[in-house]
């Protein structure tokens, strides 16, 4: 299963506001086996919203669209994601049931525009706060608020599956350059990807769908690197 992840927000774009939605949803789908292809953030506009959604639903499994939920001028990413769809918005009645029975809202006490969603979108429910998500075909729509998305992913997880792969990781002092014939060498000894990740030291991540392979293959570069 592959996957791509749109963050919605003006506030991304000038640095307002630090994208931890992105690195949280990379690391969550990782360890479900997932592989994320792209991450690409959008201003709030409808236009721009909808065409990546529409790009990223022709390439992909499935599609995790982040921020602009709610009732307020600059929240579009409903109207946007209807839009890629070609489908129009509007009151959504299980999500607004869903408000009253659970969230203790009257419907008089919603602003409007609060539980309009695609036309037959499927609602996802916000225990975190009020604003529904939905899903549209493989388009999964979520809060920006990471509270409110993290318990709203919580609910569809097990909706994203693919291979597992484990992980192995080897320090080095060596330079990045000077390790190349090992690298190679590793990947053809062993079924692993391998990545290199410089900071103070050189850390080498060993990737395999086995751990096993994946331990096999970090005990062995471990013994041909300084350490």
């Amino acid at each position: 299963m592959d996957a791509a992840i749109v963050t919605v927000g003006d506030e991304l774009l000038t640095g307002d506001t630090e994208n931890t939605n992105a690195t949280w949803l990379c690391g969550t789908l990782d360890d479900r086996g997932v592989d994320v292809e792209r991450v690409t953030t959008v201003p709030d506009r409808v236009s721009d919203i909808a065409r990546v959604v529409n790009e990223y639903h022709a390439e992909y499994d499935a599609v995790l669209v982040t921020g602009g939920l709610g009732p307020t001028h600059d929240d579009v990413t409903m109207d946007a994601v209807a839009a890629a769809f070609g489908r129009e918005v509007a009151p959504n009645e299980e999500a607004l049931a869903w408000l009253e029975a659970e969230g203790g809202y009257a419907a008089d006490d919603l602003a409007t525009g609060t539980a309009e969603l695609p036309v037959d979108a499927r609602p996802l429910h916000n225990t975190e706060g009020v604003a529904p998500g939905a899903v549209v075909e493989s388009c999964y729509v979520f809060p920006g608020v990471p509270d409110e998305m993290h318990a709203m992913f919580a609910g569809v997880a097990e909706e994203f599956e693919g291979e597992r792969t484990y992980v192995e990781s080897v320090e080095t002092s060596e330079p990045e350059s000077a390790l190349l014939d090992r690298l190679s060498e590793v990947q053809e000894r062993f079924e692993v990807s391998v990545g290199s990740y410089p900071g103070e030291s050189v850390t080498l991540k060993v990737t395999a769908t086995e751990p096993s392979e994946a331990r096999r293959a970090a005990e062995w570069l471990d013994e041909r690197v300084e350490a």
